[in-house]
């Protein structure tokens, strides 16, 4: 029986599953089969990216499912070349082309790229997307506190989420502050940081208490956070394992050892001189 995930309702009133799957770095002739053992075991929520290239295996998966549109949430993002207005109204037509569906639920500008100075601009074509129908939530990823504050002058609409490297490693605590200021959801990409801390001893010890995995303890650290959160996996037991994290709660005392962790380490990019 697979689990039923909560939902975050985003500032727009659209729900969006907390625990969704991720297809970063997953070659587009193995994404088919991966999404589809994922919505075999729960999951809802999918993100994807036109840079991943992998728009078109995830198209398949779901209209090979048996489930109804509505019971889908897929994300996908506006790659860096794409920005400025009309070539992002040209680049989210050739996504959902890829993807085979009429809407997106959720699309996001990938990276404020500072240097190139088109986000605002990206910005205005993606809240045309959304007045048209086809976005039902826009939003944001990797964009520091500045790049939300500036894209926010001027804007009609405030982003529904930000999506952000964040884990026990990179808790990213001054971000997540200004999310809730704004009422702008966070979502965490890379959410395990890519097994690097998963040796970590506070969750390693956790995970023994509560005969789970590290990495289901991080997920469930997430969940109590109150963050969404995207874990990818090509593996089926690994996605079945991700997905099985709603029946232990983490106490205070765990979630402060958890908050112990963070060291500002990044996985990925740095956002204010990736360009």
């Amino acid at each position: 029986m697979a689990p039923t995930v909560p939902t975050v309702t985003l500032n727009n009133g659209i729900q969006i599953p907390q625990l969704g799957f991720g297809v970063f770095q997953v070659p587009d002739a193995e994404t088919t089969a991966a999404v589809t053992a994922a919505l075999e075991a729960g999951y809802r929520s999918i993100d994807t990216a036109a840079i991943y290239g992998n728009e078109t295996g995830v198209g398949t998966a779901l209209t090979d499912s048996d489930l109804a549109r509505d019971e889908l949430f897929v994300t996908t993002k506006l790659w860096n070349a794409d920005q400025g207005y009309d070539a992002t109204l040209r680049a989210f037509d050739a996504s959902i082309d890829k993807l085979g569906l009429d809407y997106i639920d959720l699309y996001l500008i990938h990276w404020p790229t500072p240097a190139r100075d088109l986000y605002q601009e990206t910005w205005k074509a993606i809240e045309k997307l959304v007045a048209d129908g086809r976005v039902r939530a826009a939003g944001v990823s990797n964009f520091q506190p500045a790049h939300l504050r500036r894209l926010l002058d001027g804007a009609s609409l405030v982003p529904a989420v930000n999506q952000i490297e964040l884990h026990p490693g990179l808790q990213q605590a001054e971000l997540r502050a200004l999310h809730a200021e704004l009422g702008i959801a966070t979502e965490a990409w890379s959410p395990l940081a890519q097994g690097a801390v998963l040796k970590e001893t506070a969750l390693t010890d956790i995970a023994a208490r509560h005969g789970k995995s590290p990495a289901q303890v991080v997920l469930r650290w997430h969940l109590q956070l109150g963050n969404i959160v995207i874990p990818k996996s090509v593996t089926p037991a690994r996605i079945q394992q991700n997905i099985d994290v709603f029946d232990f709660t983490l106490s205070d005392e765990e979630m402060t050892a958890i908050a112990a962790i963070d060291r500002g380490l990044r996985t990925g990019p740095d956002p204010d001189t990736l360009n």
